[in-house]
């Protein structure tokens, strides 16, 4: 969900008519959007067909009263029946008249985030009528052209006798660009992307590329296995109640914490290394593409799930040496 939202610019928030308000995944949810920056959101009052009227409007207070003060305060709240497709022609028209097309820089150095690679020769292909893998992402500044040189990182990702990782990128040229089965010339920001490269298939299978960072060889951020992180807390844990009913407390990051950071659409394990104050220095199981300002998302391990404790700004970070 978390790597999902990185790509995103508005939120569809889905909360059932039919239970109570707000529920533990819902706080999650709304969490989230604030994380990822996320400035505009309709709330989706699903399941109306299975309440009365007065049941409808006592749950839509308790959506207001759940929403204030978040970001979310003061979004359209729309009744719908997902199931039964009632009122999604009023979310059609509410999402045209209140999300404002994002401005996009076309003239920026292109940077698509993977969020899903996949091999598309079937099997028993013979050689000749080989592909190349493709990775399907959203493109977040500039345009890729068919024939482009492109470089993806942290590319292949290994360690050397002492135990250091290293990085090899991986370079290519883009073949094909594809979106909701059109075939593009060339591609801007905006929706899902499918880039066809000249890739060895089983590096995409199985979307074995997503968390990478696709763009112009060469003018790629940095890959870092090392950083520091300027982080905040929530006060309490979202979804998880102990004894007494009441949302537990957030427990303050320590010295070897394990924790899952979200950095884009990259999800890595990562150990603390030093605490002070509201710094931290983490040290990540796989290293990450990305740049000092990045915002990021933290999970900590709890009752055998990851579970969202708060967010982060990098403020630096140590860069690997990149392997040709």
């Amino acid at each position: 969900m978390l790597s999902g939202a990185a790509v995103m610019d508005a939120a569809l928030l889905l909360i059932a008519g039919n239970e109570p308000c707000p529920q533990p995944q819902t706080s999650e949810h709304l969490a989230a959007i604030e994380i990822m920056k996320l400035k505009h959101v309709i709330i989706l009052q699903n399941k109306v067909d299975l309440m009365k009227e007065e049941a409808a409007l006592e749950h839509e207070k308790s959506i207001m009263k759940f929403i204030k003060g978040t970001i979310a305060d003061g979004a359209p709240v729309i009744p719908i029946s997902a199931q039964l497709k009632y009122n999604i022609d009023a979310v059609n028209m509410c999402m045209v008249n209140s999300i404002p097309v994002p401005l996009r820089d076309f003239s920026a150095s292109p940077q698509l985030i993977v969020i899903r690679s996949f091999d598309v020769n079937k099997p028993g292909a013979e050689i000749a009528d080989l592909k190349g893998g493709v990775a399907g992402g959203s493109i977040l500044t500039g345009v890729f052209k068919i024939g482009d040189e492109i470089e993806i990182r942290p590319g292949i990702v290994t360690k050397d006798d002492n135990g250091k990782i290293q990085c090899k990128p991986i370079f290519s040229n883009i073949v094909s660009l594809f979106a909701e089965n059109n075939d593009l010339k060339f591609a801007v920001p905006g929706g899902l992307i499918g880039v066809g490269t000249k890739i060895d298939p089983t590096l995409c299978r199985a979307d074995r590329l997503v968390g990478q960072v696709v763009g112009s060889k060469g003018d790629l951020p940095k890959v870092y296995a090392d950083i520091e992180i300027n982080y905040f807390l929530l006060r309490r844990l979202l979804g998880v109640k102990t004894d007494g009913q009441k949302q537990a407390k957030v427990r303050k990051l320590e010295v070897d914490d394990v924790l899952m950071v979200n950095i884009g659409s990259t999800a890595t394990g990562a150990r603390v290394v030093a605490v002070k104050a509201d710094m931290a220095r983490l040290s990540l199981t796989s290293p990450a593409c990305t740049q000092e300002g990045e915002k990021i998302a933290l999970s900590r391990r709890i009752d055998k799930h990851f579970r969202l404790i708060g967010w982060a700004t990098i403020m630096k970070g140590t860069p690997i040496d990149l392997v040709n």
